[in-house]
Order: C-alpha cells, then structure tokens, then sequence
C-alpha cells in the first residue's frame, strides 16, 4: 500500500479584513467623529494583531481542513472562486502560515501558483531559469543537465536570450511550468497553469504531469476550472466550498456536486425551477418545468418523451418570437443549442407568456445536463439565463438491441423537436 506523502489535519486559516469606516450623516456629528479619531485609530491598531471575538472583520479562508495524499496520487482540487483553493496550497507549499491545524510532507515540493512567480524582468528567460531552479532547490549542476529539455519544453527557444519583461502572460508561464515541471519533485503543486497556455501547451502540461505521477511515482496537487482535464488527469478529488471541505473521493460525484452548486437556482427536485429571484425586470424568464412522459420531473430516461415549460412575463415592450435552450455537459461545454429558427416554428410574441418546447425522442445519453435559456426578437436577447436548471439521464436501450450504449454521441433530430406557445 502507498505510503501517506501529505497529511493535513484540522487546517485553518483567517484572516483581518478592511472595514468601512463609519461616517455620521450629520454635521455635529462629524465634528464628533473628527475629535474621537485619534482614540479609535489607537485602539483599532492595537487590535490589528489580536483577533479575539469573532467579528465581521474576521474571515476565514480554510476552516477545519482534513484530507491524507498518497504516494503517486494525482488530486484534483476544484471549487468556486472564494473558495479556498489557493490559500490551501500556499500553506502546503509553505508561502503562508496557518492559523491553525498541521500539514505533514514527506518530500520536496515544487510548486507553479502564479504566473511567472520569481521572475526578474530583466533578467533574460535563461538566466532566469538559473534563478527560478536555484529558488526550487534545484543545483546548478541539474540545472545545466536539464536545461536544453527545459528550453524546449518551453518552447520559447527563439526568446530565451530575451529579458522576461518582454514575455506575454503565456510565454511566462511556459517557462515557469516546464521549470517547475523538470524539478523532479516528491510533490508537484500547480494552480490553473491551464487557465494561460494555448491548447498544444495544455496537452504537454497534462502529458507531463501524467508523466510525473504515473511514470515517476510523483504525487501532483492539480487545481483547475477545467473539469475535463481534471476529470482525465485525477484519480481522485477534494471540492472545497467556503474555506471547508465540501465533498472528498469519486470524480463523477465530485463534477456533479461542483455544477449542482454552481446553478443555485433548483428549489427541488421534482424538475420546477424558479428563476423570478434572478431578475426583476418585466422581460424576464420566470419559471422553467420540465416534464419526462408528462411526469414533472428533472430525471429522464435517453430517448424518452421531454417537455420543457417555460414561463416568462409577457408586456406590449417586445414581442417574444425568438426562444432557444442549450445543453452543457458536467466540463461546461454546449453540445447542443437550439432554437425555434431551426425548427421554422412560429412564436406569436405578446400574446403568451409561455413557450413549449416538445422532445418526442429525447437525443442525450446518460449523464447530467445544465440548461442555458434565451428570450428575444431575433435581433435582441430580452433575457438571457446561465444555468437555468438541470436534468440528469438515465440510460435505456434506445435502439432496442438489447445492449445499453456505453457512450454518448449525443445525437439529435431537429423535425422531432416543436416550439409552440401552449
């Protein structure tokens, strides 16, 4: 059994945050406020490092952490921005103290959390390769061996003589990843490198982090919005919510939970979601029902009869002609939009304040889906909805064959699908 590379038990971190200062609304008080300052700037000083009472000027950015690396893992850490992410890995690569709690690591790290982090601009991109590496704990002897494979790597070899102060956001973090990546670390921490590098990059990073884990037994700490590369690098993952640990293990369950609290807009989940909080204004998309077989629903069997109801207010300051809906797959990515364009179906506008979308044969296979809505007049979106709802497919034999499909292609056929108002 793999060895325990890191251990984090019980880890916090909080921190002082600024407060508005308070301001009197009248002139006497004011004055007031002029002649106290002195005594409450005094006392606020003295408190500055001291926390004492939680308060509204406390926050906390991890709050009771735990969670054990194994030896050759790749963990996937995701979470909304806020979350606690970087804090965590700017504990465990040692830049930041916690306030409470231990991490234990056996072994080197190595860490990319920001883009050219220990670059001097004026330096060119080789010398500073020498003094990033050296900063990493690399010798001057590794460095020379490695530092072609590094260059190419890069690949900025026609701009390694060149100062880093020239360097796009891209180039920079190249060269900081391919140095971190040949420091041949016990642990490899990175905070979305993906986020800069163009697609050929991206798949080098993957190979060699894949290289990394799989074929040296390093262990990787990988945080990324990228669900897709997460979901093929990882082999398991953390999902931190507000500074705490939301969810630990299994991939699939870890994607789902990350977009179930992206949406935040499912009142249940019988499939009726409403979305009047999200807007006020009389344009806007109100409601959203979804029915499978005319059970209202948000689970549906592939290829299966699936009606969208969808309520909106209706006013004589547009006329509605135009609705579509898209679908997003657990990694965010639309895989099929539609609208009633594509299918010659006419709305009548102002007449009705809802619109019907009818699925006699449902086309997605198994998997959870998030819908995108839009409302306008073929020249302009009058309301526009990320993330109105979510369905979730169960897998059949659409075919009748006898077998259950064991992938998605996700096709569809456009004369099955109906717009109309009622």
């Amino acid at each position: 059994m793999s060895k325990s590379i890191i251990k984090v038990e019980n880890l916090s971190k909080r921190y002082r945050l600024g407060l508005k200062e308070k301001r009197s609304k009248t002139l006497a008080g004011q004055v007031g406020n002029i002649i106290k300052s002195p005594w409450e700037n005094f006392q606020r000083l003295r408190k500055l490092s001291k926390f004492g009472a939680e308060d509204e000027s406390v926050f906390w950015a991890l709050k009771d952490v735990n969670f054990e690396v194994k030896e050759g893992e790749v963990l996937g850490i995701i979470g909304k921005n806020g979350a606690g992410k970087s804090t965590l890995l700017k504990i465990l690569s040692q830049i930041t103290e916690p306030t409470s709690g231990k991490i234990t690591l056996n072994g080197r790290v190595a860490s990319l959390l920001e883009v050219g982090t220990g670059f001097h601009p004026e330096l060119t991109g080789r010398e500073n390769i020498y003094m990033n590496g050296t900063i990493l704990g690399m010798t001057r002897r590794e460095i020379d061996r490695k530092l072609d494979e590094i260059i190419d790597f890069s690949g900025i070899e026609k701009f390694v003589d060149t100062p880093v102060k020239f360097y796009s956001s891209g180039m920079k973090v190249r060269l900081g990843f391919s140095v971190a990546a040949h420091l041949e670390p016990e642990i490899l921490i990175i905070d979305e490198v993906l986020a800069v590098g163009d697609y050929e990059f991206q798949q080098k990073c993957l190979g060699k982090m894949e290289d990394v884990s799989k074929n040296q037994g390093r262990t990787v700490l990988f945080v990324s919005h990228n669900m897709a590369a997460v979901q093929n690098l990882c082999s398991r993952g953390l999902l931190l919510g507000k500074g705490t640990l939301v969810y630990e293990g299994n991939l699939e369950k870890l994607i789902e939970k990350y977009f179930s609290l992206q949406g935040g807009r499912m009142t249940n989940t019988n499939g009726s979601f409403d979305l009047s909080t999200k807007k006020k204004e009389e344009t806007a998309i109100t409601r959203l029902d979804i029915y499978c077989e005319n059970k209202l629903t948000n689970i549906v069997h592939a290829n299966s009869h699936v009606t969208f109801k969808v309520v909106y207010n209706s006013c004589s300051k547009f006329r509605a002609t135009h609705f579509g809906v898209s679908f997003r797959d657990q990694f965010g990515d639309e895989i099929i939009a539609i609208n009633n364009k594509h299918t010659g179906d006419v709305l009548s506008g102002v007449s009705s304040s809802q619109i019907i979308v009818d699925i006699p044969e449902f086309p997605l296979f198994k998997g959870s889906y998030e819908l995108d809505l839009f409302l306008g007049d073929g020249f302009y979106d009058f309301d526009v909805i990320k993330g109105a709802g979510r369905i979730k497919v169960i897998e059949k034999d659409i075919y009748n064959s006898g077998f259950i499909p064991d992938s998605r292609k996700n096709l569809i056929s456009y004369n099955k699908i109906h717009f109309s108002n009622s």
